[in-house]
């Protein structure tokens, strides 16, 4: 899954290539992925087995 950088409308996810949604922190992706059919209560937002974050990791919203 790639979390795109920060851009003024959050960050896009997308998953093999497919757009998921923006978010705009750490919960929307969780909700995302979930909507998704994740079945988890718990990410590792520093698993880069699953996450590939764009310009930045899970702390980094706002646009540069």
């Amino acid at each position: 899954m790639i979390v795109h950088p920060p851009s003024s409308g959050g960050r896009r996810v997308t998953l093999y290539g497919h757009d998921l949604g923006r978010a705009l922190r750490p919960g929307d992706v969780a909700a995302i992925l979930r909507r998704a059919g994740f079945c988890t209560t718990k990410f590792v937002w520093d698993d880069t087995r699953v996450f590939e974050w764009r310009d930045g990791g899970p702390d980094i919203w706002l646009m540069p």
